[in-house]
């Protein structure tokens, strides 16, 4: 489309507008947030129906579940996957490497989600594809990401590892940097799959940080922008900011369904796929640090799964009264709204001190 467009620019000057990738951005966020408020009641009416009696709550889980979220449909991920492909089909420069890559993982995890729900909700389980098979797939999709990523970009930045605070300090890593690459893609997968896990608690944040990546992704593409506020240029990652503001429309379109009392689950399929999304610009921009900050509410709810878990291996007792710690706070009483908003202000605090780290140098 923007070829096609550029033949006529000569022409018809008001078609340069096409040009400009704040323009483009803004047309992906109206465009998918509009495909999400048009179709999202259908593709739930389908789910809905091809589901039965809905996504299986865990019987482990916080008992209140079992009657609040019984027979609420999942997959709710494909009605965000769904407007974030066309918005950005429409309105992103398909000619971008950068933006295949991203799409790339983004499918591929929105795949094994999918499956891994299909089998939940087929067997009414809420165990679906085994651990190690997830994993070992969504490292290899990560993996074939992260050499494209180095592959595209300029020696020696597209093998390093950049530091937020400082201008120049970069770590070479030659080839083990795929290696932290598909970690940072697969972890930001998982993360933010973990987070998932009341209504509303996971797509804000992740519209909290797709806003803050598409700012990055913006002025590290621009070479006069990187260059006044001293961080590393990379060529060609300004046309993520598109993707970016996909998230942020098709998100508010999901939320208008997922606000509690939902009418439909995000699940795995769009879980997963967001936050391998999330990764892989993370690693496309050279901050995959910066992720951890702006991203740190799923990188909380991880982590207490993991000390959960040692902790309870190692000692036999149990650090939180339930993990994910969402779950743990709702053993200590809080209501699901109190908990949903709190969090919400904590991501948002923690992406503003992620971008501050664009002009502390």
């Amino acid at each position: 489309m923007l070829q096609w467009l550029a033949e006529f620019q000569g022409s018809v000057p008001a078609v340069n507008v096409f040009r400009y990738i704040t323009f483009r951005t803004g047309g992906a966020i109206i465009t998918a947030l509009l495909f999400v408020f048009m179709f999202g009641p259908a593709i739930i009416a389908l789910l809905r129906l091809k589901q039965g009696k809905g996504q299986p709550i865990r019987t482990d889980g916080p008992q209140s579940h079992l009657l609040t979220k019984k027979g609420t449909p999942t997959m709710g991920g494909l009605m965000i996957f769904s407007g974030l492909m066309v918005a950005t089909l429409l309105w992103g420069n398909l000619s971008n490497p950068y933006v295949w890559v991203v799409l790339f993982v983004t499918i591929g995890f929105g795949l094994i989600g999918f499956y891994d729900d299909y089998l939940k909700v087929t067997k009414q389980t809420h165990n679906g594809l085994s651990g190690r098979a997830r994993l070992a797939i969504e490292a290899l999709i990560a993996g074939t990401a992260a050499v494209v990523i180095m592959h595209v970009g300029r020696e020696p930045l597209s093998s390093s590892l950049a530091f937020p605070f400082f201008k120049d300090l970069l770590l070479d890593l030659g080839w083990f940097f795929v290696v932290l690459g598909a970690f940072v893609i697969v972890g930001a997968g998982n993360a933010v799959n973990l987070t998932d896990g009341l209504d509303g608690l996971a797509i804000v944040p992740v519209m909290v940080a797709a806003g803050s990546f598409g700012m990055i992704s913006y002025l590290s593409g621009n070479v006069l922008f990187a260059d006044y506020l001293q961080i590393h240029y990379v060529a060609g990652v300004g046309e993520l900011a598109v993707i970016c503001g996909a998230i942020i429309g098709a998100g508010i379109g999901f939320l208008w369904f997922n606000a509690p009392p939902a009418q439909i689950f995000m699940g795995d399929t769009g879980s997963l796929a967001l936050g391998g999304l999330l990764g892989t610009i993370a690693v496309a921009t050279k901050h995959e640090i910066v992720l951890a900050v702006i991203g740190g509410l799923f990188v909380l709810e991880a982590v207490s799964v993991i000390v959960q878990v040692a902790s309870f291996k190692l000692t036999g007792k149990r650090v939180f009264k339930m993990a994910p710690i969402h779950h743990h706070f709702e053993q200590k009483g809080w209501t699901e709204p109190q908990i949903v908003i709190r969090f919400w202000i904590i991501a948002v605090v923690l992406a503003l001190i992620g971008l501050s780290t664009l002009k502390l140098r």
